[in-house]
């Protein structure tokens, strides 16, 4: 007697190939900043409410981040133009101005380590892209330096008459008798170039953000790492000292290798494009070049830890 033929049941069907796209693809981390960008209404509307929350139950609210900036521009100002016998009337607007950047900088990277551990909540149970996340702690720096501007304002109104006026610092630093060109030629349009100077800053704090918040939520030990040398760039960066009192030092002297080492601060860079317009001295080109190579350095590791990381972040928090 034949034995019939076992009906050939779906399970013994080969399983279709899974068609998508894998967690590590270009498309899905391109995808998420094309969604976050989208979304521009949420992780604003974010930002907004991240400065309200923190002034609530305030008499001014926001405006204590203008008072903040004012009283620090004002006393470090004063004091050390007096103890490195600068003018007044250029040194407090180059400190004021120093400060502003120096302030939207720090808070980016010093916040870019926390962006996803403080939005754990977020992460977890709202299907959101990451770089929402990300455009939501710029957003709120943009915020906090639109009050700042209001410091620089002031102090241009009040020392708008030495600003303007250009001259060479041959008599305030020593050693600068012979330099080329006009050190400080003065306030003209090229102050204009402060706005592209600040998009580019923005657009490198949205990579530094993206990238250090990925590495963070993974190691927990970046954000007090990453704050101690932020203190220490502080003090190597030039914001309440200038670089031409390093100028004039002979080769090999220690003052010429500090000269060279403030060269090699990227900070450095990004200030002086945004503070040199502002404050009427010299645009040096390399200031430009330096902070456009940064840019492309960055948002290639940032891109790369996005697409191989984005699935992850969600675990780590």
């Amino acid at each position: 007697m034949a034995v019939p033929a076992l009906a050939r049941s779906d399970a013994d069907e080969p399983a279709p190939e899974d068609s998508a796209p894998s967690p590590r693809s270009w498309g899905r981390a391109f995808g998420d900043i094309r969604q976050a960008v989208a979304q521009r209404e949420l992780w604003g509307h974010l930002g907004w409410q991240d400065i309200k929350q923190r002034y609530r139950r305030s008499v001014i609210g926001p405006l204590w981040i203008t008072i903040s900036m004012a009283v620090t521009a004002a006393a470090l100002g004063g004091l050390y133009s007096q103890l490195f016998g600068q003018p007044i009337g250029t040194f407090m607007p180059y400190v004021t101005v120093g400060f502003m950047i120096w302030y939207f900088i720090s808070a980016c990277v010093l916040e870019g380590t926390e962006t996803f551990i403080a939005n754990e909540g977020l992460i977890r149970f709202l299907p959101a892209p990451l770089m929402i996340y990300v455009f939501r702690t710029v957003w709120r720096q943009i915020l906090f330096f639109a009050h700042n501007v209001v410091v620089y304002v002031v102090v241009l109104a009040i020392f708008f008459t030495q600003l303007d006026e250009p001259y060479r610092m041959v008599n305030v630093v020593p050693g600068t008798e012979d330099l080329p060109g006009l050190l400080h030629p003065g306030l003209s349009w090229w102050a204009l170039l402060a706005i592209p100077a600040f998009v580019l800053i923005v657009v490198n704090g949205l990579w530094v953000t993206l990238l250090f918040g990925i590495i963070s939520a993974r190691f927990r030990d970046i954000p007090p790492v990453v704050g101690s040398f932020m203190q220490l760039f502080f003090t190597m960066t030039p914001i309440i000292w200038t670089t031409d009192l390093l100028r004039g030092g002979e080769p090999g002297s220690i003052k010429a290798i500090i000269e060279q080492l403030a060269k090699l601060n990227p900070f450095y860079h990004f200030i002086e494009i945004f503070r040199a317009p502002l404050v009427g001295q010299a645009q040096s080109w390399t200031h430009w070049a330096v902070a456009g190579g940064i840019t492309l350095v960055g948002w290639t590791l940032a891109l790369v830890a996005l697409r191989n990381y984005r699935s992850r972040v969600a675990y780590w928090v």
